[in-house]
């Protein structure tokens, strides 16, 4: 799975929408659509926000490990 498939799932999971996930990272919404499409990559300041806001380690959503195991 795909960096971007992989922080959609789990926005999804978590019920959230882009928008909510957008703010609590700090970007635009349309800047959060292009890293979630797949046609952007997020900055290093905003990796890890986005693993705090997803509840998710950073070796997975870079494909470093199999799981989400924290």
């Amino acid at each position: 799975m795909e960096f971007h498939d992989k922080i959609k799932k789990l926005r999804n999971d978590l019920k959230l929408t882009q928008p909510q996930v957008a703010d609590y990272i700090g970007i635009t919404y349309q800047n959060y659509q292009l890293i979630e499409y797949g046609k952007s990559k997020p900055s290093f300041d905003t990796l890890i926000k986005l693993c705090k806001c997803l509840n998710a380690s950073a070796d997975y959503l870079l494909g470093l490990k199999e799981n989400n195991g924290r």
